[in-house]
């Protein structure tokens, strides 16, 4: 205990410790005070208050200043500004009559163009703007134009064409099913559709080919082009059309007429017509519907049965007792 005693009594040992309690001290505190000096300057940001646009802000903005903002670094920002300029477009019917005029133009790029700035202002209000003979006969030209002088002949049951067909025509396939899904074949067949795109495929040589591959086209494919040209093959007026083309004979306008009413005929039919069909099929005698609940309630009793048999032996017919008006043994004489 000698030597700690000593330490002790040792002034440096002394100072040395009140120097590092001070100096823990002074940082310590320095410590707290800048903490508390620091979170007192913290600015903290307001949330964002949503704001909207008013049409008249939208009326007032010029081309030039939409056009600014659709090379904003924000994507919102880009995105209001395209949906300005669509709204604007789709209500300017002289700026679709552009682009209809544009797509029916003989450069390529020039068509593609004016198809996709017509697809991206195409939204379903738009759609009855669509259905005129003018915007028919625009897109019929545009597949026109597109046609392929070596297309190979339409004759591969197995393989389809469609993923490889020209991007115009599957634009133009596009609105065109629209257009035909909510207002009908008929616009697209007084439009020449027909005569001037589809039976110009290369359907092959001879008549009979181009009958036969047409025919095998509408069966094994499942397509925009293959859709189009079976709402055509629906209606009458399209099937006279296709005849006077070449790609349906008479014979085979007239059949499919007839399954098409038959079709049409068997959905309208009722239980009992579909029930007596069925019985015909399958070689029965068709059964008459029961009438009142005492008929059921005597089927119902005829049906019941009873099978006496004490499992020594297989079961016969000796052993079912069935019940006709009273119990009665199938198995007796003149009984059946």
């Amino acid at each position: 205990m000698g030597w700690q005693s000593s330490v002790l009594r040792d002034e440096r040992v002394v100072f040395t410790g009140i120097g590092f309690v001070t100096t823990s001290l002074i940082i310590f505190a320095m410590n707290t005070w800048l903490t508390r000096w620091r979170d007192e300057t913290i600015v903290t940001p307001n949330p964002p208050k949503t704001q909207y646009i008013t049409q008249q802000t939208e009326d007032s903005l010029e081309l030039k200043t939409l056009d600014t903002l659709l090379g904003h670094y924000n994507y919102a920002i880009k995105e209001t500004a395209a949906k300005i300029i669509c709204d604007r477009a789709a209500n300017d019917p002289g700026l679709l009559e552009t682009l209809l005029w544009g797509i029916t133009r003989p450069g390529y790029d020039e068509r593609v163009k004016n198809l996709r700035a017509l697809a991206v202002i195409c939204v379903p209000r738009v759609l009855p703007m669509l259905h005129t003979w003018k915007a028919y006969s625009a897109i019929v030209r545009c597949l026109e134009l597109s046609l392929d002088p070596e297309q190979e002949v339409l004759e591969n049951d197995g393989w389809d064409d469609y993923p490889l067909r020209d991007i115009t025509e599957k634009m133009c396939f596009i609105f065109l099913e629209q257009l035909v899904d909510h207002y009908g074949p008929e616009m697209l067949i007084r439009s020449k559709f027909v005569e001037r795109w589809l039976s110009r495929q290369n359907w092959g040589r001879t008549e009979e080919d181009r009958q036969r591959n047409f025919h095998n086209y509408m069966l094994y494919r499942d397509n925009k082009m293959k859709r189009l040209a079976d709402a055509v093959r629906k209606t009458g007026s399209g099937r006279s059309v296709l005849v006077r083309c070449g790609l349906m004979s008479q014979e085979g306008a007239d059949d499919f007429a007839a399954e098409q009413a038959d079709n049409l005929n068997l959905m309208d039919t009722s239980g009992e017509r579909y029930n007596l069909l069925l019985s015909i099929n399958m070689g029965r005698t068709p059964r008459a519907q029961e009438t009142s609940a005492e008929e059921q309630r005597i089927r119902h009793r005829n049906r019941e049965a009873i099978v006496v048999n004490d499992g020594t032996r297989p079961i016969g017919r000796d052993d079912i007792i069935h019940r006709d008006t009273e119990w009665r043994v199938l198995g007796e004489p003149g009984q059946s």
